[in-house]
């Protein structure tokens, strides 16, 4: 007997529903969302696993490695088809979602994403907290900005490092106002040493993977970039074209089209966003900052001419993204010089 499973999972709860090839349910449960639990409610029930169905977010990796380790067939579905296909009930429950997951796996009707390796999954956090001490830093700062600017004391532009400083000079006439900015310069000293902590860590990281020493190799593309890339695509051949990469990371056009109207919406936007900033930033790098001239750079520049600046770094993000695949795919360093074909 053919079986088909679809699984709810929750923080602490995980709604199992199983059916047979002929969509008649066979067993649900409701168990803990640990690997173990969900695997001993599958044992008891005999017969050949097809599929089983959860829906992709931050609590689908867990059990997803566990039951794919136990050997089952599990299968992560891209959240909008699942949301759409679940909108038609009516009565929105943990135990309908599961029988519906559970039907879209008996009848296929699911689009499968790739879930990403575990060192993926470490890079990305460790991007993620060094992100997360970044905005509290500016957060802090603004803050102290704000709190100055009452008394009509002005920070002005200055640098990180000068920051702290200026601040002081400023309270040098104002000793009772130290009393409440102290402690906030003492929280922005302490985000600032733990940043710089992580930042090295991601430095070293950049430098001791092979990929991202070869990523590296192309202009405006540094450790934060490479690492982004790696993260966001996880595996060169999850891409059978080099041309796809662009398109998953939402850099390409969205056109809308109903009867007589037809027009774009500017780039879709779609997939993972950090991974599309990062290519931004590498093309507003190569083409502002970077001095050494390539193809790729003037290819960008001649596109500035003609449709403007915008468009031009959407156009260079989009061919940086095709190059780097190229790169990790080929195993080969970036070409300053165009080769004749």
């Amino acid at each position: 007997m053919d079986l088909f499973v679809g699984l709810d999972v929750s923080l602490r709860s995980t709604s199992v529903c199983i059916l047979d090839s002929a969509g008649e349910l066979v067993k649900e449960a409701k168990v803990e969302s640990e690997p173990a639990s969900i695997t001993a409610v599958l044992e008891k029930v005999a017969g050949r696993y097809r599929r089983v169905g959860l829906e992709a977010g931050p609590l689908s990796r867990w059990p997803y490695s566990g039951l794919a380790a136990a050997g089952y067939p599990v299968i992560c579905v891209e959240a909008r088809h699942m949301r759409a296909a679940l909108s038609a009930r009516i009565n929105k429950t943990d135990k309908n979602d599961a029988r519906g997951i559970a039907q879209m796996m008996r009848v296929g009707l699911f689009r499968p994403v790739h879930v990403k390796t575990e060192r993926s999954q470490e890079i990305r956090m460790l991007l993620t907290a060094r992100k997360f001490l970044q905005s509290k830093i500016i957060d802090a700062e603004n803050n102290l900005r704000g709190l100055l600017r009452n008394f009509g004391m002005k920070v002005g532009a200055v640098t990180r490092a000068q920051f702290e400083s200026r601040v002081k000079d400023l309270l040098e006439e104002r000793p009772h106002l130290a009393l409440a900015v102290a402690p906030l310069l003492e929280v922005r000293r302490v985000l600032c040493a733990q940043f710089q902590h992580l930042h090295k860590a991601m430095q070293r990281m950049a430098t001791d993977d092979p990929v991202c020493r070869l990523l590296m190799t192309a202009p405006g593309v540094g450790p934060l970039v490479a690492l982004t890339f790696r993260t966001g695509l996880d595996e060169a051949a999850r891409f059978r074209r080099s041309r796809a990469v662009p398109a998953h990371f939402g850099l390409t056009p969205a056109p809308y089209q109903s009867g007589e109207i037809d027009h774009g919406r500017g780039i879709s936007k779609c997939g993972d966003a950090n991974v599309r900033w990062a290519l931004m930033e590498a093309a507003g790098a190569l083409m502002r900052r970077n001095t050494k001239s390539s193809p790729l750079k003037a290819w960008g520049r001649s596109i500035a001419k003609r449709k403007g600046q915008l468009r031009a770094l959407v156009a260079v993000a989009r061919r940086l993204a095709i190059i780097l695949h190229r790169m990790w795919t080929d195993k080969t360093e970036f070409r300053w010089q165009a080769q004749t074909a």
